[in-house]
């Protein structure tokens, strides 16, 4: 990533979720302790069902009295929805405020430059009233700028960062095993804890109950995780998203998301499961690449 680079997240919208009760609503129903964050500290989460299966996923950060939710768009109102189900009598309001902030992203190299920058994913500065963070999933993916549109390309302009491909920033994502764009098609096809959430620090098995929490620490704690979410590289041919992954005749993983870039729910312990090799679909030949950040 050029450490000039900007890449604006159109696909990307944000809930705003403050109130006497914002804190205490929030950490009964999300995957990860919303006390870790703070004014210095941004989290990744998700919320998942009953039955600890993935849902959505969001990055939270603090904002004033109140918690910004960046999400992807596609799945905003589902979200914003599912949380008004759960709020209930909790004195909390939960706000859509995609129309008047927008997300840029930008490298690791160019966070660090900032005056009290740390390099620890997560960590949160401000750029005059708005928050910059280091992604908390993974700091390869560089840093976000929550920002008022209004504001944006004036701030951009101080920041010396020009505006790029957002594609490139796709391919990156793709490439470490984070899935981009696309979540709604990844909804209750898998457990949270399948698409990595414990190594991109989305879930915290410290914290107390949660929606999904039980499923997600017998997985854990029983050692039952046998399949994961990986990247897809398609070598020829045409993928289609529910069709199986084979070496030979042996099936190994399923395809989730089949657009450009595409994920599939492997059955990484399998022993004819080996990344070095190429597998077929129906119409595709594929590799599969482990993330180097799971062990």
């Amino acid at each position: 990533m050029n450490i000039k680079n900007v890449y604006i997240l159109d696909d990307r919208a944000i809930l705003y979720i403050n109130g006497d009760d914002a804190k205490e609503f929030l950490q009964n129903l999300i995957s990860k302790d919303i006390n870790k964050v703070s004014n210095v500290n941004s989290c990744f989460s998700s919320l998942l069902t009953p039955q600890g299966k993935f849902l959505y996923e969001f990055i939270i950060v603090k904002h004033k009295s109140g918690y910004l939710i960046d999400c992807e768009k596609t799945q905003a109102d589902g979200l914003y929805k599912q949380l008004s189900l759960y709020k209930l009598r909790s004195k909390v309001e939960i706000l859509n405020l995609s129309n008047e902030f927008v997300i840029a992203a930008f490298s690791h190299e160019k966070f660090l430059t900032f005056d009290k920058a740390k390099d620890q994913s997560g960590y949160t500065i401000k750029f005059r009233e708005d928050p910059i963070f280091l992604d908390p999933r993974n700091k390869q993916l560089g840093a976000r700028l929550i920002i008022n549109l209004e504001k944006l390309y004036l701030s951009l302009k101080k920041l010396d960062l020009h505006d790029a491909n957002l594609n490139e920033y796709y391919s990156l994502s793709h490439s470490l095993g984070i899935v981009p764009k696309d979540l709604n098609k990844l909804q209750n096809k898998l457990f949270g804890i399948e698409c990595n959430f414990e190594e991109l620090n989305g879930i915290d098995f410290k914290k107390g109950c949660y929606v999904g929490q039980e499923n997600t620490a017998r997985i854990k704690l029983k050692n039952k995780l046998s399949k994961r979410l990986f990247p897809i590289n398609i070598i020829n041919g045409k993928l289609y998203e529910g069709e199986s992954i084979y070496n030979n005749e042996i099936e190994i993983g399923k395809v989730l998301i089949d657009n450009d870039y595409p994920f599939a729910l492997i059955k990484f312990l399998d022993k004819h499961f080996d990344e070095k090799l190429n597998f077929k679909t129906k119409e595709a030949s594929i590799n599969i690449k482990k993330p180097d950040w799971i062990n």
